[in-house]
């Protein structure tokens, strides 16, 4: 099984890391809850993360959180993601196609913060996070059925994606 780590050295370089965006690869894990192969609990902590990130955007906008705050919840993403990647790879389904989704999250993020907070400057840049997250859940999506059939055939308990 292979580990995706969301900041290579190379794109470390490639992207400029004044605004305090911390490289996803860099930190341990402290939020792995999810046990191997527990791909709603993995999608579910995920996917409330990235909401979690909607929100402290918001938040950022108006001066009530800082750019350290976005960046810690960006780390969180980076780890989820992981988890996430690897509680499909319990089933051997392959994610490589949204590899790119944190580098490319960690690219608006870093534009975004480069601006003065403001709603207006929130509001230029959600459309490139809807895109980016857009591409997220239609990669989880497309791989449900898949994931069914496979933990059912191995006797999983759960059988959706979207029970949370």
């Amino acid at each position: 099984m292979t580990t995706y780590y969301p900041s290579s050295s190379s794109q470390s370089e490639a992207l400029p890391t004044s605004n305090g965006i911390k490289p996803a690869g860099e930190q341990p894990n402290p939020y792995q809850t999810a046990v191997p192969g527990d791909v709603p609990t993995a999608v579910h902590n995920l996917l409330s993360s990235t909401k979690a990130l909607q929100e402290v955007l918001r938040l950022w906008s108006v001066e009530q959180a800082t750019e350290g705050d976005v960046s810690d919840l960006y780390v969180k993403i980076g780890h989820e993601f992981n988890i996430t990647i690897s509680a499909f790879a319990y089933y051997q389904i392959d994610l490589s196609d949204i590899h790119s989704i944190p580098a490319e999250l960690r690219t608006v993020l870093e534009h975004c913060l480069a601006e003065d907070p403001s709603p207006d400057v929130l509001v230029s840049f959600m459309p490139d996070l809807r895109k980016v997250l857009y591409k997220l859940l239609k990669g989880l999506h497309s791989r449900q059925d898949k994931w069914r059939a496979v933990s059912h055939i191995l006797g999983g308990s759960r059988t959706t994606l979207d029970s949370h």
